[in-house]
Parts: structure tokens; C-alpha cells; sequence
């Protein structure tokens, strides 16, 4: 049987000057981090069908709404398009042209629009038939995960560090030496292994460097088992299986290559403890910062500021040195701690900056960001 839906599609908004490059990925990463998708071109790898009176794309219980022009083939098929997640868009936006926001999203537009991550959508240019691959890939792995978890396989893939090529939403923290391999359009973390070999000329370690692109020429193969931890597939990484091999030659493809930066939403301060303009603060806070995508902690140094305002009653006097400071970021939840060297001083407002400079592993830019608050008596 063949389900035929027409859709008027609208024009997606140009993103800058260079191409944003489509992600191979699955249903369960796309609902687990909507915000890093949004906007993106996409393939996936799940079931068409009609799921009450509209169309929808499953796999392992979760599902999608699927809009598509022509004839979409019911049951295994690859869809490529763009992701939507209409709680980061406005009512008036151009995309969403020639839409019935009611019938086509389920959204009344006289009550309140949708939070984010509510109200998704595939936008599809392409829906065709496919079967399940026979051998292990990372690509196979991110189109059909259940396909592949728990097993043991082997894989490669070009070393892309610390997510340096944007692949992936976030970093799993399940050690400080996590590293992607990425190969194509789809990408993989692996974990509990250090990136590092032995030369057998030499005899002397190889260390991979994960915060720079100085090895991201080089391709990997290791084995271990498939895993997957908050929408993230992992690769858990078998003690000793860790090789150097040669670029597979039909590999990428013009749209693929060459991938240097990702051109993705900038990163964004999502929350921070103390907030702004709080009161009463304790001496001995700790400054805690959260971001919205993965920061490059490489420009943290020398980008975060703390100083003590004069208040306008006494300027004729003079303010407290700036309080001294360090700095922890943690990738696995994104969050920049900021320590004080000395209890604050007592009733004084407190500026803290993180000033331009700060990118995220991207190399897109963190605007520049002011919390202020006001120190209590203890």
C-alpha cells in the first residue's frame, strides 16, 4: 500500500555563506536534543506510517511527524530533510508558509505557542525504501542503533577528538579521554579508551590530541560494543583494539567534504546559579554557569572577568581589588564553575563577564555574557 500526502513546502532560510552538512541520526537522538537539530539537514532510517490521520516515521515505540510531497512508501525507508522543532520558530516565521498551523501540527494558534521540544516535524525532500545494513558502520550504527546495541563490532572513522567537527550534541562524560570518530555524514563517541597507540617502529606511545585538529587527517579502527546513554550511541572501546588505517578511498562526497567548522547555532548561557540581580548572595559562593552546546575550554583562559561595582553613593572612593578566581568547565554537562580565591567582600555588587573570545567547539561564537549580584552579610 502506498500512503500519498501533499504538502506545500516552504523555503528554508539560508544559513550563512557555508552549507550546513546533513547528520546521519535516529529518532531517539533527535527527541533527546531537539535544540541541536533544529534547523539541520537530517537522514534517518525509520518506519512510514499512519499514526491516527497524519503521517509519522517510528522506531523502537517513539515517533515523528513527517511531512512530504509525493508518495512516501509505507514501512523501512530512509528519509532525508530537515528537522523542525517549532518551539524554537515563531508563528510568523517564513517556513512555516502556507502551513495550517491546526491541522498539519496540532497547534491552536490562539493559545499559547508550543515549548521547545513539544511540537517536532521531518520536513522531507526525499523518502525511499531500505533494508538494515549486514556489516557494522558508523553510519549503520546511527541509522539503525537497535540494530547494533549491545553487539560487539569493529569500526572506523577519521579521529575528530573532542567533537571538534560538531558532530554530535554533546559529550557522554564517562572519562576525560572520550573522543569521536566520525566517518561520512554520521559520527560516534568512544569511551573508556585513551587515544593513543604504540609505534612499532619506534616503540614509543602515540597520543591523539583531542582539543586540536592537529589529528583529525588520521583514521582509526577499534572494537568494542554499542551502547547508548541519553539519545548518545557510544561505543564502549575493548582494551588493546585501538589502530591506525588508511582513509578508505569512496568514503565522502562533495556535500561531505572537507568539514572543518560546522556551521551550527552559537552557543548560548542557558542558566546560572547565583541568577542575575539576585540578593543576599553568600560570601563563599560558587559561580555556576550552564551553556547551551559544547564550549571550547581552550578559550575559557583569559575570557572570564570579576569585579566588585563602586557604588554611585561613595565613587568618589575606591572599589575593592577584583576578587581573584578559577575556573572549571565540565564538557559532560556543559557547565563553567568559578571559584573565588578569598571569600567575597560583604555587601558589594559582584560582576562577573565572560567576555569575547569564548567559542564553542564549533569555532561558533559565544556572545558576550554579564551576571551581576549582591553579596549578603556571611
Amino acid at each position: 500500500m502506498k500512503t500519498r500526502i501533499l504538502f506545500v513546502l516552504a523555503l528554508a532560510a539560508t544559513v550563512g555563506a557555508q552549507p550546513n552538512p546533513r547528520r546521519a541520526t535516529n529518532i531517539a537522538a533527535l527527541k533527546g536534543f531537539p535544540g541541536f537539530y533544529h534547523g539541520r539537514p537530517i537522514v534517518l532510517a525509520a518506519t512510514v506510517g499512519v499514526e491516527k490521520d497524519e503521517i509519522r516515521v517510528s522506531d523502537e515505540g517513539e515517533s515523528i511527524r513527517l511531512l512530504f510531497k509525493g508518495t512516501a512508501p509505507d514501512g523501512l525507508s530512509e528519509i532525508r530533510g530537515e528537522f523542525w522543532d517549532l518551539g524554537r520558530m515563531k508563528a510568523d516565521d517564513i517556513r512555516l508558509t502556507g502551513y495550517d498551523l491546526r491541522s498539519t501540527f496540532k497547534i491552536d494558534p490562539d493559545a499559547a505557542w508550543p515549548r521547545p521540544g513539544e511540537v517536532t516535524a521531518i520536513v522531507a525532500s526525499a523518502v525511499t525504501p531500505t533494508t538494515p545494513p549486514t556489516a557494522p558502520s558508523i553510519r549503520g550504527i546511527s541509522l539503525f542503533p537497535s540494530r547494533f546495541l549491545d553487539q560487539k563490532v569493529t569500526i572506523s572513522g577519521q579521529f575528530s577528538g573532542r567533537n571538534l567537527m560538531g558532530g554530535l550534541p554533546e559529550a557522554p562524560g564517562k572519562s576525560r579521554y572520550d573522543f569521536v570518530l566520525r566517518s561520512t555524514d554520521a559520527s560516534i563517541w568512544v569511551i573508556n579508551m585513551r587515544p593513543r597507540i604504540r609505534d612499532a617502529v619506534t616503540n614509543k606511545e602515540i597520543e591523539f590530541a583531542l582539543d586540536s585538529r592537529l589529528d583529525t587527517s588520521r583514521w582509526l579502527e577499534v572494537s568494542g560494543t554499542i551502547q547508548e546513554s541519553r539519545g548518545l550511541l557510544l561505543l564502549d572501546a575493548a582494551a588493546g583494539s585501538l589502530k591506525v588505517v588508511k582513509a578508505p578511498q569512496e568514503t565522502t562526497t562533495e556535500a561531505d567534504e572537507p568539514i572543518r567548522v560546522a556551521v551550527g547555532p552559537p552557543p548560548e548561557v542557558v542558566f546560572s546559579t547565583p541568577i542575575d540581580d539576585e540578593n543576599d548572595v553568600a560570601a563563599n559562593t560558587l559561580v555556576r554557569i550552564q551553556f547551551s552546546r559544547d564550549i571550547d575550554q581552550a578559550t575559557l583562559k583569559g575570557h572570564v572577568r570579576a569585579e566588585y561595582l563602586q557604588p554611585q553613593a561613595t565613587a568618589a572612593g575606591s572599589a575593592p581589588a577584583a576578587p581573584g578566581l578559577t575556573t572549571k568547565y565540565n564538557g559532560a554537562n556543559r557547565v563553567l564553575e568559578i571559584r573565588f580565591t578569598q571569600p567575597l567582600e560583604r555587601f558589594r555588587t559582584l560582576k562577573v563577564e565572560l567576555l569575547e573570545g569564548i567559542l564553542g567547539v564549533d569555532g561558533q561564537p559565544l556572545k558576550p555574557w554579564t551576571l551581576t549580584f549582591s553579596i549578603g552579610a556571611s
